[in-house]
């Protein structure tokens, strides 16, 4: 901001200059507001924060194949690490923690350490993970660098690759885009959002929900037409639709939504 030309000790020309910010209204509200706010009410000084308002956008979802090609196309470390990602829907900081320990290679599943105040959790790992992982050193504890380290690695191999293939695409696919990736596919082959949630290590179901939206947004394929919608209040009636068959979508204003295919 100040080398935006703000004072910070003046309210009102700090709102003008980050009115004029190319920074999306997203990141004003989510980022700026917060900590201007911390910032007048650490020097004493009263401001009314200003208000921006966006629209949800769907993230950019590539296909397993533009996946793929991205991660053959990397070095094994590189490579490996975005695997993982693919295959736990893990953030980056918690497969930049990750030690040889968690990794158990028979049964082919990790242990996640908890990050950003999401839970611990044990997750399936694919053949292919297991192989990769299995061909890199093990001289170090840590398996990876820190992620900004693999991300500025990830960078110039991902560049590389995309004017090697011929696919601007390609350089739409970032580290968070794998997990957006994973709790789509997983949303959308089981309309469980609940276990999404647990996949993604998320303390409230709301956090999981928006895939909800993506999933529907992405796949419209699959007409209303095609299921049985009921909407159930009590226990009792949960239990009804379960017995038979029915499957829980998600829970709007003290009602609980399941459908079954015709």
């Amino acid at each position: 901001m100040t080398k935006q030309g703000a004072n910070l000790f003046d309210p009102e020309h700090t709102k003008e200059i980050l009115s004029k910010s190319p920074v999306s209204s997203r990141t004003k509200k989510s980022n700026y507001v917060p900590i201007l706010t911390y910032w007048f009410d650490f020097i004493g000084i009263q401001w009314k924060p200003p208000e921006y308002s966006y629209e949800s956008e769907i993230p950019y979802m590539p296909s397993e194949t533009e996946i793929d090609r991205l991660i053959a196309a990397c070095g094994k470390k590189i490579a490996t690490y975005l695997q993982l990602l693919k295959d736990t829907g893990a953030r980056c900081g918690e497969i930049s923690r990750l030690k040889w320990t968690p990794i158990d290679f028979q049964q082919r599943v990790v242990r996640i350490s908890a990050e950003k105040g999401s839970g611990f959790r044990i997750l399936p790992i694919s053949p292919k993970s297991i192989e990769m992982l299995k061909n890199l050193p093990k001289n170090k504890e840590r398996i990876f660098a820190d992620a900004e380290h693999m991300r500025a690695n990830f960078f110039l191999q991902r560049r590389r690759t995309a004017k090697k293939l011929g696919d601007p695409r390609l350089l739409e696919i970032h580290f968070h885009t794998l997990r957006h990736w994973k709790a789509t596919t997983e949303q959308h082959k089981t309309k469980d959002p609940w276990l999404v949630k647990e996949i993604l290590g998320h303390k409230s179901i709301q956090s999981t929900e928006v895939y909800i939206h993506i999933e529907k947004q992405l796949y419209q394929t699959t007409a209303n037409d095609e299921f049985i919608v009921k909407v159930a209040t009590t226990p009792q009636e949960i239990t009804a639709l379960l017995e038979v068959g029915f499957e829980y979508i998600t829970t709007r204003e003290s009602l609980a939504y399941f459908r079954k295919r015709k």
